[in-house]
């Protein structure tokens, strides 16, 4: 068996960001990786010869980014797409009605001020909540206190589930009252014109990234770590865990001894959630101009509410939908040109006969890939967001688990992937190492 001073189990973002500064320190490290591929759940598609991330898009605030940093020194190219935690307004917003039919200016102004009246409100109800309370049950306190009619909200209670769907995944009764607290922007939020995954391709080169080798087992003690995998076992002083959530609760993926507490219980309150991408690429734009979303309310809202135009990304009319949670888990075993039509007989409430059939269509299935089985973590009714950090506790002073589910202020991102796996590096080599060296 080969012998490592590190195995690092996932060549993400998180694995490759703890394997370079490793290295870079003198450590032998291996990267052990199941697909055929580097950058995890950051995926580009190139098929049609236009750039499609169809995992991680944004970096969510460039502002003390790390990725934006990275990509920066790396010579990627940046797009300013401001997403701000599903917001309601302050960029070009289309509003439709229940009854299909766009809401004025001022109309659209009052929703967005009863909104941020909600969330102004939600600040203290989630402060004082229940440790067992969910999103939905914080949200109802929070619109009790405005006194509104049954109409206004009703309207309010749809977008905050649209929002919990959208930003996690998840329904809002299974979400945390916690779930949403690292839900803020700081700065400009960009996509990348030319794909994310050069990010992951720059911060692999010169490693010894290992594809094709699917780990099945770590297996830990005082002395070490044997990892083995389906083209043999390999053995190293310590190993960095980078999978997802979604494969550490699964049974064919076996850490043994079993991960003792907190790390245990951190990984039982957190769970995978349901979170897929649908792109749809036109012959032409016939939708609203210069908006930088399309928003429906109403019962029809339940499954498509939202489109986002990313025609100005490659000049292709592109507009980009989400089916999140319950519509993601309902639709995974449509075909596309079901999806499609589903998605399509929104449109049409909406601009009639208009709509036109997409010319490309891709759409994502986070949820049944084996090496990810969903999109990203979430908090589960009874976490609290300290169950972040606790996942990454270092066990036996040799296993490390990393990724964007180990890391509290801002989960669920690259920039968190990219900051625990630093952490990992620093806890092994046991001093602080500046996370610029992942660029220098």
């Amino acid at each position: 068996m080969e012998h490592f001073d590190t195995i690092v189990v996932g060549a993400g973002v998180a694995g490759l960001s703890a394997a370079r500064l490793l290295a870079r320190h003198g450590n032998r490290v291996a990267v052990l990786e199941a697909r055929d591929r580097v950058g995890g759940r950051v995926c580009t598609d190139r098929a049609d010869g236009l750039v499609t991330d169809l995992g991680a898009s944004w970096i969510h605030g460039v502002t003390g980014s790390p990725v934006a940093a990275a990509a920066e020194a790396f010579g990627m190219r940046t797009v300013e797409f401001t997403v701000g935690g599903y917001q309601p307004d302050s960029r070009p917003i289309a509003y439709y009605g229940p009854d299909g039919e766009r809401l004025s200016d001022a109309d659209a102004r009052r929703f967005a001020a009863d909104l941020h009246a909600v969330d102004a409100t939600l600040l203290d109800v989630v402060a004082a909540s229940a440790p067992d309370a969910s999103y939905r049950d914080v949200t109802e306190a929070a619109l009790d206190r405005q006194a509104w009619d049954a109409e206004r909200t009703q309207r309010v209670r749809e977008y905050l589930e649209h929002r919990s769907e959208e930003q996690y995944g998840a329904w809002i009764e299974d979400l945390a009252a916690h779930g949403l607290d690292d839900d803020s922007i700081d700065g400009d939020e960009v996509v990348f014109p030319d794909g994310y995954d050069r990010l992951p391709a720059h911060l692999a080169e010169g490693l010894d990234v290992r594809l094709e080798h699917v780990v099945s087992h770590v297996r830990w003690s005082g002395d070490g770590v044997v990892v083995t995998t389906d083209r043999g076992a390999f053995t190293a002083g310590t190993v960095v865990v980078t999978v997802p959530v979604g494969v550490l609760k699964s049974d064919d993926f076996v850490i043994e001894p079993a991960l003792p507490e907190p790390v245990a219980g951190a990984l039982d309150r957190l769970e995978m959630n349901a979170f897929e991408k649908v792109f749809l690429r036109f012959p032409t734009r016939f939708w609203d101009d210069d908006v930088y979303a399309i928003r429906q309310q109403g019962p029809e809202s339940r499954w498509w509410h939202s489109w986002y135009d990313l025609t100005a990304l490659h000049g292709t009319p592109t507009l980009l939908t989400f089916a999140a949670g319950p519509a993601a888990r309902e639709t995974r075993g449509w075909s596309d040109r079901r999806v499609v039509e589903s998605v399509l007989a929104q449109l049409t409430r909406l601009y009639g006969d208009r709509v036109e059939q997409p010319s490309v269509v891709h759409r994502t299935d986070w949820q049944g890939d084996p090496f990810a089985r969903g999109s990203y973590a979430y908090m589960t009714v009874g976490s609290t967001t300290a169950d972040h950090d606790d996942l990454a506790t270092p066990v036996g002073g040799v296993l490390h688990l990393a990724g964007e589910a180990t890391w509290t202020d801002d989960p669920a991102t690259v920039p968190a992937a990219m900051l625990s796996g630093h952490r990992a590096a620093a806890n092994i080599l046991r001093r602080q190492v500046p996370v610029d060296e992942l660029w220098a």
